[in-house]
Protein backbone atom coordinates (compact mmCIF):
# COMPACT_ATOMS: atom_id res chain seq x y z
CA UNK A 1 0.00 0.00 0.00
CA UNK A 2 2.93 2.58 0.77
CA UNK A 3 4.08 1.47 -2.42
CA UNK A 4 1.08 2.24 -4.64
CA UNK A 5 0.50 5.27 -2.26
CA UNK A 6 4.63 6.59 -3.40
CA UNK A 7 3.87 5.35 -7.26
CA UNK A 8 0.36 7.60 -6.79
CA UNK A 9 2.17 10.26 -5.89
CA UNK A 10 4.85 10.64 -8.18
CA UNK A 11 2.45 10.24 -10.66
CA UNK A 12 0.31 13.25 -9.93
CA UNK A 13 3.38 15.32 -9.78
CA UNK A 14 4.24 14.12 -12.95
CA UNK A 15 0.67 14.89 -14.15
CA UNK A 16 0.49 18.42 -12.52
CA UNK A 17 4.18 18.94 -14.01
CA UNK A 18 2.68 17.70 -17.36
CA UNK A 19 -0.13 19.99 -16.99
CA UNK A 20 1.74 23.18 -15.53
CA UNK A 21 3.81 22.82 -18.85
CA UNK A 22 0.41 22.37 -21.05
CA UNK A 23 -0.43 25.83 -19.73
CA UNK A 24 2.51 27.18 -20.69
CA UNK A 25 2.38 26.02 -24.56
CA UNK A 26 -1.31 26.65 -24.86
CA UNK A 27 -0.86 30.41 -23.69
CA UNK A 28 2.53 30.34 -26.25
CA UNK A 29 -0.25 28.91 -29.11
CA UNK A 30 -2.52 31.63 -27.90
CA UNK A 31 -0.61 34.14 -28.61
CA UNK A 32 1.13 32.94 -31.75
CA UNK A 33 -2.38 32.00 -32.93
CA UNK A 34 -2.99 35.35 -34.38
CA UNK A 35 0.37 35.88 -35.69
CA UNK A 36 -0.45 32.46 -37.66
CA UNK A 37 -3.39 32.65 -39.02
CA UNK A 38 -2.29 30.92 -42.30
CA UNK A 39 -1.81 27.82 -40.33
CA UNK A 40 -5.38 27.86 -38.32
CA UNK A 41 -6.43 24.92 -39.27
CA UNK A 42 -3.17 23.41 -38.37
CA UNK A 43 -2.92 24.66 -35.18
CA UNK A 44 -6.91 24.63 -34.52
CA UNK A 45 -6.29 20.89 -34.71
CA UNK A 46 -3.44 21.15 -32.95
CA UNK A 47 -4.88 23.06 -30.12
CA UNK A 48 -8.18 20.50 -29.77
CA UNK A 49 -6.02 17.72 -29.88
CA UNK A 50 -3.96 19.44 -26.91
CA UNK A 51 -6.95 20.30 -25.16
CA UNK A 52 -8.23 17.34 -25.45
CA UNK A 53 -4.95 15.76 -23.93
CA UNK A 54 -5.28 18.22 -21.27
CA UNK A 55 -8.57 17.21 -20.16
CA UNK A 56 -7.82 13.93 -20.29
CA UNK A 57 -4.85 14.66 -18.24
CA UNK A 58 -6.77 16.59 -15.87
CA UNK A 59 -9.42 14.12 -15.28
CA UNK A 60 -6.58 11.33 -14.75
CA UNK A 61 -5.31 13.92 -11.89
CA UNK A 62 -8.64 14.00 -10.31
CA UNK A 63 -8.65 10.06 -10.51
CA UNK A 64 -5.55 9.40 -9.14
CA UNK A 65 -6.22 12.74 -6.39
CA UNK A 66 -9.10 10.61 -5.34
CA UNK A 67 -7.79 7.33 -5.21
CA UNK A 68 -4.61 8.62 -3.21
CA UNK A 69 -7.08 10.52 -0.73
CA UNK A 70 -9.22 7.36 -0.61
CA UNK A 71 -6.47 5.63 0.00
CA UNK A 72 -4.69 7.70 2.77
CA UNK A 73 -7.94 7.83 4.66
CA UNK A 74 -8.50 3.71 4.40
CA UNK A 75 -4.40 3.09 5.65
CA UNK A 76 -5.07 5.78 8.63
CA UNK A 77 -8.40 4.37 9.56
CA UNK A 78 -7.12 0.70 9.34
CA UNK A 79 -3.86 1.87 10.94
CA UNK A 80 -6.61 2.86 13.88
CA UNK A 81 -8.09 -0.65 13.65
CA UNK A 82 -4.92 -2.32 13.93
CA UNK A 83 -3.73 -0.35 17.06
CA UNK A 84 -6.90 -0.57 18.92
CA UNK A 85 -6.81 -3.93 18.27
CA UNK A 86 -3.22 -4.81 19.44
CA UNK A 87 -3.76 -2.37 22.48
CA UNK A 88 -6.85 -4.73 23.42
CA UNK A 89 -4.44 -7.66 23.24
CA UNK A 90 -1.91 -6.11 25.33
CA UNK A 91 -4.48 -5.21 28.42
CA UNK A 92 -5.14 -8.93 27.60
CA UNK A 93 -2.24 -10.47 28.14
CA UNK A 94 -1.28 -8.18 30.80
CA UNK A 95 -4.20 -9.37 32.64
CA UNK A 96 -3.52 -13.03 32.22
CA UNK A 97 -0.10 -12.39 33.27
CA UNK A 98 -1.39 -10.95 36.57
CA UNK A 99 -3.68 -14.27 36.69
CA UNK A 100 -0.90 -15.98 36.20
CA UNK A 101 1.19 -14.27 38.56
CA UNK A 102 -1.52 -14.50 41.61
CA UNK A 103 -1.95 -18.13 40.70
CA UNK A 104 1.72 -18.99 40.71
CA UNK A 105 1.42 -17.45 44.30
CA UNK A 106 -1.17 -18.86 45.40
CA UNK A 107 -0.35 -21.98 44.60
CA UNK A 108 2.72 -21.60 45.92
CA UNK A 109 1.46 -21.08 49.09
CA UNK A 110 -0.33 -23.88 49.57
CA UNK A 111 2.48 -26.04 48.33
CA UNK A 112 4.15 -24.41 51.22
CA UNK A 113 1.23 -24.77 53.57
CA UNK A 114 0.90 -28.34 52.71
CA UNK A 115 4.44 -28.90 53.16
CA UNK A 116 4.42 -28.15 56.51
CA UNK A 117 1.08 -29.60 57.23
CA UNK A 118 2.26 -32.89 55.76
CA UNK A 119 5.32 -32.33 58.21
CA UNK A 120 2.96 -31.66 61.25
CA UNK A 121 1.11 -34.83 60.78
CA UNK A 122 4.07 -36.92 60.31
CA UNK A 123 5.19 -35.91 63.96
CA UNK A 124 1.79 -35.78 65.02
CA UNK A 125 1.48 -39.71 63.92
CA UNK A 126 4.89 -40.20 65.42
CA UNK A 127 4.35 -38.87 68.45
CA UNK A 128 0.54 -41.21 68.32
CA UNK A 129 2.59 -44.07 67.44
CA UNK A 130 4.98 -43.39 70.48
CA UNK A 131 2.23 -43.02 72.79
CA UNK A 132 0.63 -46.06 71.32
CA UNK A 133 3.65 -48.47 72.16
CA UNK A 134 4.08 -46.81 75.57
CA UNK A 135 0.59 -47.60 76.80
CA UNK A 136 0.92 -50.64 75.11
CA UNK A 137 3.94 -51.59 77.36
CA UNK A 138 1.63 -50.20 80.22
CA UNK A 139 -1.18 -52.64 80.11
CA UNK A 140 1.47 -55.36 79.42
CA UNK A 141 2.73 -54.47 82.58
CA UNK A 142 -0.28 -54.43 84.61
CA UNK A 143 -1.58 -57.32 82.89
CA UNK A 144 1.51 -59.06 83.96
CA UNK A 145 0.82 -57.71 87.82
CA UNK A 146 -2.78 -58.90 88.30
CA UNK A 147 -2.35 -62.02 85.99
CA UNK A 148 -3.71 -63.67 89.60
CA UNK A 149 -6.88 -61.57 88.98
CA UNK A 150 -8.07 -61.88 85.39
CA UNK A 151 -10.65 -64.16 84.87
CA UNK A 152 -11.54 -63.27 88.24
CA UNK A 153 -13.70 -60.41 87.72
CA UNK A 154 -10.63 -58.32 86.71
CA UNK A 155 -9.84 -57.29 82.87
CA UNK A 156 -6.91 -55.16 81.57
CA UNK A 157 -8.26 -53.53 78.08
CA UNK A 158 -6.61 -50.98 75.78
CA UNK A 159 -8.99 -48.74 73.54
CA UNK A 160 -9.46 -45.95 72.39
CA UNK A 161 -5.75 -44.70 73.36
CA UNK A 162 -6.45 -45.66 77.29
CA UNK A 163 -5.96 -48.63 79.33
CA UNK A 164 -9.23 -49.66 81.29
CA UNK A 165 -8.87 -52.29 84.42
CA UNK A 166 -12.09 -52.99 85.30
CA UNK A 167 -12.63 -54.63 88.80
CA UNK A 168 -16.42 -56.45 89.45
CA UNK A 169 -17.62 -55.56 93.06
CA UNK A 170 -17.46 -59.48 94.29
CA UNK A 171 -13.63 -58.66 94.03
CA UNK A 172 -13.83 -55.85 95.91
CA UNK A 173 -16.70 -54.76 98.77
CA UNK A 174 -19.08 -56.77 100.15
CA UNK A 175 -22.77 -56.05 98.87
CA UNK A 176 -24.14 -52.54 99.48
CA UNK A 177 -20.46 -51.46 100.93
CA UNK A 178 -17.91 -49.44 100.11
CA UNK A 179 -15.60 -51.44 102.43
CA UNK A 180 -12.80 -53.05 100.27
CA UNK A 181 -12.08 -56.59 101.26
CA UNK A 182 -8.19 -58.28 102.10
CA UNK A 183 -8.50 -59.68 98.05
CA UNK A 184 -9.74 -56.29 96.76
CA UNK A 185 -6.76 -54.27 98.51
CA UNK A 186 -4.15 -56.75 97.09
CA UNK A 187 -5.58 -56.23 93.45
CA UNK A 188 -5.70 -52.65 93.84
CA UNK A 189 -2.12 -52.38 95.41
CA UNK A 190 -0.59 -54.34 92.71
CA UNK A 191 -2.37 -52.29 90.45
CA UNK A 192 -0.98 -48.84 92.33
CA UNK A 193 2.75 -50.12 92.28
CA UNK A 194 2.81 -50.92 88.37
CA UNK A 195 1.81 -47.50 87.68
CA UNK A 196 3.33 -45.42 90.32
CA UNK A 197 6.11 -44.62 88.26
CA UNK A 198 4.16 -43.39 85.17
CA UNK A 199 4.73 -39.41 86.11
CA UNK A 200 2.41 -38.26 82.66
CA UNK A 201 -0.39 -40.71 83.22
CA UNK A 202 -3.75 -39.54 84.98
CA UNK A 203 -5.45 -42.27 86.56
CA UNK A 204 -9.47 -41.31 86.41
CA UNK A 205 -11.31 -44.12 88.98
CA UNK A 206 -15.07 -44.39 88.28
CA UNK A 207 -17.45 -46.02 90.98
CA UNK A 208 -20.70 -48.27 88.62
CA UNK A 209 -23.72 -49.51 90.82
CA UNK A 210 -26.60 -51.31 89.37
CA UNK A 211 -29.98 -49.86 89.26
CA UNK A 212 -31.24 -51.32 92.43
CA UNK A 213 -31.93 -48.69 94.50
CA UNK A 214 -30.38 -48.18 97.70
CA UNK A 215 -31.92 -50.53 100.72
CA UNK A 216 -33.70 -48.36 104.10
CA UNK A 217 -31.53 -47.86 106.70
CA UNK A 218 -28.10 -47.70 104.36
CA UNK A 219 -25.99 -45.28 105.06
CA UNK A 220 -26.39 -43.92 101.59
CA UNK A 221 -28.35 -41.76 100.30
CA UNK A 222 -28.29 -43.30 96.52
CA UNK A 223 -26.34 -44.75 94.11
CA UNK A 224 -24.75 -41.85 92.94
CA UNK A 225 -23.70 -41.51 96.77
CA UNK A 226 -22.42 -45.47 96.82
CA UNK A 227 -20.59 -45.11 93.94
CA UNK A 228 -18.81 -42.26 94.79
CA UNK A 229 -18.03 -43.52 98.07
CA UNK A 230 -16.28 -46.87 96.53
CA UNK A 231 -14.29 -44.82 94.36
CA UNK A 232 -12.76 -42.58 96.91
CA UNK A 233 -12.31 -45.62 98.64
CA UNK A 234 -10.00 -47.35 96.03
CA UNK A 235 -7.84 -44.12 95.36
CA UNK A 236 -7.36 -44.43 99.45
CA UNK A 237 -6.03 -47.54 99.30
CA UNK A 238 -3.89 -46.98 95.77
CA UNK A 239 -2.54 -44.11 97.43
CA UNK A 240 -1.82 -45.75 100.87
CA UNK A 241 0.07 -48.44 98.94
CA UNK A 242 2.07 -46.67 96.45
CA UNK A 243 4.10 -43.37 95.52
CA UNK A 244 0.86 -42.29 93.29
CA UNK A 245 1.06 -38.50 93.02
CA UNK A 246 -2.34 -37.41 94.46
CA UNK A 247 -2.37 -34.85 91.47
CA UNK A 248 -3.04 -37.18 88.92
CA UNK A 249 -5.83 -39.21 90.55
CA UNK A 250 -9.82 -38.46 90.52
CA UNK A 251 -12.55 -40.24 91.82
CA UNK A 252 -15.60 -40.17 90.05
CA UNK A 253 -19.13 -41.80 90.70
CA UNK A 254 -20.94 -42.66 87.90
CA UNK A 255 -24.19 -44.24 89.39
CA UNK A 256 -26.28 -46.55 87.76
CA UNK A 257 -25.87 -44.66 84.43
CA UNK A 258 -23.41 -46.52 82.63
CA UNK A 259 -24.36 -49.40 82.33
CA UNK A 260 -21.61 -52.37 80.43
CA UNK A 261 -24.84 -54.88 80.37
CA UNK A 262 -28.10 -53.45 80.64
CA UNK A 263 -29.36 -57.54 81.12
CA UNK A 264 -26.36 -58.14 83.78
CA UNK A 265 -26.20 -55.95 87.04
CA UNK A 266 -23.26 -57.80 88.31
CA UNK A 267 -20.99 -56.93 85.39
CA UNK A 268 -22.56 -53.47 85.80
CA UNK A 269 -21.32 -53.06 89.48
CA UNK A 270 -17.77 -52.47 89.43
CA UNK A 271 -14.43 -50.01 89.67
CA UNK A 272 -13.23 -48.86 86.41
CA UNK A 273 -9.57 -47.57 86.65
CA UNK A 274 -9.16 -45.91 83.58
CA UNK A 275 -4.96 -44.51 82.91
CA UNK A 276 -5.00 -41.81 80.72
CA UNK A 277 -2.34 -40.60 78.72
CA UNK A 278 -0.51 -36.96 78.79
CA UNK A 279 -1.32 -35.68 75.03
CA UNK A 280 -0.73 -32.32 75.69
CA UNK A 281 2.15 -32.36 73.01
CA UNK A 282 -0.96 -33.56 70.68
CA UNK A 283 -2.64 -31.11 71.30
CA UNK A 284 -0.09 -28.73 70.70
CA UNK A 285 0.85 -30.30 67.29
CA UNK A 286 -2.65 -29.89 66.19
CA UNK A 287 -2.92 -26.42 67.35
CA UNK A 288 0.15 -25.05 65.29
Amino acid sequence: MQAEMEASNQKALESQTALAETDAKLAEFTKRNGELERDTTVLGTSLRQMTKQYDKINTLNNELLDKYNALLSGNQSENRKLLTNVETLRLELMNKEDSLDALARTMAEKQAALADREAKLAELQKEIAAKDAAMKSLKDRVSAALSGFEGKGLTVEQRNGRIYVSMDNKLLFPSGSAAVDTKGREAIGKLSKAIENEKELSILVEGHTDTDKIGAGSSYKDNWDLSVARATSVVRIMQESSKVDPVRITAAGRGEFVPVDPNDKAKNRRIEVVLIPDLKELYNLVKE
